[in-house]
């Protein structure tokens, strides 16, 4: 499905161009009704499947306003006609189904819910900036909106102080607007502007944009805590399914022993030709089992008697060895002698 929205996607983009749509009227046409096909038909199976929890996914809802977009153009084709002077507004608000791919990636969900858990902070700084702006838009209208020499195109009236001062907010074109208001001679333009953008830029936005990375940042955290949680329970599963394929194994290995008459070196070989490379992973449960406790503390009390009688060996043969170089120089005397 990825795929086939990718493609879809790209599809669309290729129509926007008039010479490569005409060309290929008969392939556009052909995929269309391919992938409004595809569309439909899982939104289909996935009723089929579960006709009641559907419904309470909020990205199968997403899904079925989608298809619905898609369907709008070919309803107005049949009712309304080929030549409806709105038919263009439906074409183009075909471009939304490539939303189809949030569902099927879950970074983008991941960030989407950061957004979504942003929207009451949000909506409170939004508040505080249009009360600001409301404020400044009727200051900035009795100042510079006079009529005999005001700046009319930008204050002139209380919509256009508005959109000016979003203009200042975004520190987009500033300097214009504020040349137009010193060619006009207003002394107090100057610190009207750099006040404005102080507060509405430089605290308003930023902590706009910071709010959203805080959320951002702990929705991207929630995300890689859930893949570990889910890498766990994967690494989990498959250690149990290693530990009943190995406790067969060892059982045909008894059975065998007990009726084929095998000695123990070869059924071992015959073990080991069963052995995976991610087999060794077990050993994590296996090494904290008592009977493997047990039998380790007794191996290396075997292991500290051995080391114990191989030291003793050493000692003797320092010892025998020092009596040898003793004995080296008395031989040479009585030969010279």
């Amino acid at each position: 499905m990825i795929s086939a929205i990718t493609t879809n996607a790209a599809f669309v983009v290729l129509k926007t161009d008039y010479n490569i749509h005409y060309r290929m009227f008969q392939i556009f046409e052909i995929s269309e009704i391919l992938f409004v096909s595809m569309y439909t038909c899982e939104f289909l199976m996935k009723v089929y499947v579960d006709p009641i929890k559907y419904w309470r996914d909020g990205y199968n809802l997403l899904d079925m306003v989608i298809i619905i977009i898609i369907l709008i153009p070919y309803t107005l084709r049949k009712i309304k006609g080929r030549f409806y002077k709105n038919l263009n507004i439906a074409d183009g608000i075909q471009s939304l189904r490539i939303l189809k791919l949030i569902s099927y990636s879950r970074g983008i969900r991941t960030l989407i819910t950061a957004v979504g858990q942003t929207v009451y902070t949000v909506a409170s700084v939004l508040t505080l900036l249009f009360v600001l702006m409301y404020i400044f838009a009727i200051l900035g209208f009795c100042l510079f909106g006079v009529v005999e020499r005001g700046d009319l195109n930008n204050w002139g009236n209380l919509a256009s102080a508005f959109f000016t001062l979003f203009s200042l907010a975004t520190v987009d074109g500033w300097t214009n607007l504020q040349e137009q208001l010193d060619k006009r001679k207003f002394v107090v333009s100057r610190v009207f502007t750099i006040l404005f953008i102080l507060i509405a830029s430089f605290i308003f936005l930023n902590m706009f944009i910071g709010v959203m990375i805080m959320h951002t940042e702990n929705s991207i955290k929630k995300f890689q805590r859930e893949l570990m949680v889910e890498r766990h329970v994967t690494l989990m599963e498959e250690k149990q399914v290693i530990l009943r394929r190995q406790q067969e194994e060892v059982n045909k290995l008894v059975t065998t022993q007990k009726t084929g008459g095998k000695n123990f070196t070869q059924l071992v070989e015959e073990f080991k030709k069963t052995l995976r490379h991610t087999d060794p992973m077990v050993l994590d449960d296996f090494g904290a089992s008592l009977p493997f406790v047990s039998i380790y503390l007794s191996t290396l009390d075997n292991q500290d008697n051995t080391l114990n009688k191989l030291q003793k060996l050493y000692y003797e043969i320092v010892n025998v060895l020092c009596l040898m170089l003793e004995d080296m120089p008395q031989e040479k005397t009585s030969h010279s002698s």
